[in-house]
């Protein structure tokens, strides 16, 4: 449903805004606010507010953080009319929220903007500090969702108030939509697949920004190119389950539900999917090839060759940044087995998520790992359906903006088109007919800054620099 309750009004809107900034702006360092100009302010405020509300699907409100979002944009100058708040039906803690910066009325179809509130799951115990407050330190941002996708998010909102006090008046419509249950995997259908299904028209776009791509750093924090995500990875669950009878355990049996399992696991472990590069693949490594160095660079160049070199595939393979752009890949995540310490276990049961190469049919791989378990006593069964998604032409509409501005911002930085190896709400954008990019001007280590995992973090120089990146960006895509 499109909520028109009371705390979307103006008013309401304007107080929930007042209290948020205050108590962001309070949180931030004095130094640090004196070295910041008025947009990067608010910017900050937004970032730190959006942040600090729990998002997680255990226990956390999406709907909360996107009345927060509504509530600066209609303190921006967003009339009611501009902000929606959509809340699926028995979902009340899954809320969107859908806002839209009209246009001069050309036929142009409008330019969406998307981002998730929704973040992974984060153990204050496990993690170093408080992963739902904002720490600044050493130069970093950390909090679960300081990259996944809160980042953006709050750029997206920030710019958009930018735009409103500027007067800018883009040619065709801004949208930004700012969704639920991106992380969960298949989803409860509360976000931007409940918005196609339900409310097409208000998202309808010609093409969208999306996250996904962005820039990388070397071990130094010198940028070595600028990524623009163009197709990602197929996302597929298997569970697999070996049964058993059981009994006592001082009558043990070589027909073990956990051995069973454990000898499949290990054998998945020690296999490799087949080496596959695709247009996107294959041009990523060559334009990398040109800026990296010694034996990567060799490496990069070697594996391009028909047929490529082994060695070299080798060395690479056993490089995780690398690997998952190489083949399929799949890996157990959970593991959960038996009822009692004094009894044979009559269940054992693991998950194994794979990211399947675009075009490589999924039944294939359902079959590679029947082969590799080489046991018939382990069932392996999908975990819901996989969402097939084709890659988004790479025109000119959208590469010559993002190499402009990627060359008076970085200079000599080059802008590589990347295929993402995890997964998006684009790929249903992209099924819908909306040619979806991840492109964000925010430049990440190495590592990948610990998304997913503990201690997330993002540069604070790279929060500020995808924020003009994407003012621009959005600027010129949308005159």
């Amino acid at each position: 449903m499109i909520s028109k309750l009371p705390p979307l009004t103006l008013r309401g809107l304007l107080n929930t805004y007042l209290i948020g900034l205050g108590l962001a702006l309070a949180g931030m360092p004095a130094a640090h606010a004196q070295t910041l100009t008025p947009d990067q302010q608010q910017l900050r405020a937004i970032y730190q507010e959006l942040v600090e509300i729990n998002t997680t699907d255990s226990v956390g409100d999406t709907t909360q953080a996107a009345r927060a979002m509504a509530a600066h944009l209609a303190a921006g100058g967003f009339i009611d009319a501009d902000l929606h708040l959509i809340v699926p039906p028995g979902n009340p803690r899954k809320g969107n929220l859908v806002a839209r910066l009209a246009g001069s009325g050309s036929d142009k179809k409008p330019l969406l903007l998307l981002a998730h509130l929704d973040v992974v799951e984060a153990k204050r115990e496990d993690w170093q500090r408080d992963p739902f407050k904002l720490i600044e330190e050493d130069g970093y941002f950390y909090a679960r969702g300081a990259v996944d996708d809160k980042a953006m998010a709050a750029v997206f909102v920030a710019n958009l108030i930018r735009m409103k006090r500027e007067g800018f008046v883009p040619s065709r419509d801004i949208i930004l939509a700012l969704t639920a249950d991106e992380e969960i995997i298949p989803s409860a259908f509360s976000g931007v697949e409940y918005l196609l299904a339900h409310h097409r028209p208000l998202i309808d776009a010609a093409l969208a920004l999306n996250e996904g791509g962005g820039g990388m750093l070397d071990s130094t924090g010198k940028p070595l190119y600028h990524g623009i995500q163009a197709g990602e990875k197929v996302f597929q669950t298997y569970r697999l389950e070996v049964t058993n009878p059981g009994g006592h355990s001082a009558r043990p049996s070589k027909d073990n539900a956990i051995y069973h399992l454990a000898e499949g696991l290990a054998r998945l472990a020690k296999f490799d999917f087949p080496f596959m590069l695709n247009a996107t693949t294959r041009t990523f490594f060559e334009r990398y090839a040109a800026i990296e160095s010694g034996q990567n660079a060799a490496d990069m160049r070697a594996i391009l060759q028909t047929p490529p070199d082994a060695e070299a595939l080798a060395r690479m393979t056993n490089m995780p940044l690398y690997n998952p752009s190489l083949r399929t890949t799949c890996v157990a995540t959970m593991l959960e087995a038996g009822h009692a310490t004094n009894a044979l276990p009559q269940r054992a049961r693991a998950v194994v998520n794979c990211r399947i190469l675009p075009g490589e049919p999924v039944e294939q791989v359902q079959a590679t790992l029947e082969r590799v378990m080489a046991n018939d006593k382990i069932r392996i069964t999908p975990d819901g359906a996989a969402v097939l998604s084709p890659p988004p032409p790479l025109t000119r509409e959208i590469l010559d903006p993002v190499e402009a501005i990627t060359g008076r911002m970085w200079p000599g930085i080059p802008v590589i088109p990347t295929m993402l190896v995890g997964a998006t709400d684009g790929r249903f954008l992209n099924n819908a007919g909306i040619p979806t990019y991840g492109i964000s001007g925010m430049f990440r280590d190495p590592d990948g800054g610990g998304v997913h995992g503990l201690n997330e973090r993002l540069r604070v120089r790279s929060l500020y620099e995808g924020h003009a990146f994407l003012h621009d960006l959005v600027k010129a895509l949308a005159r």
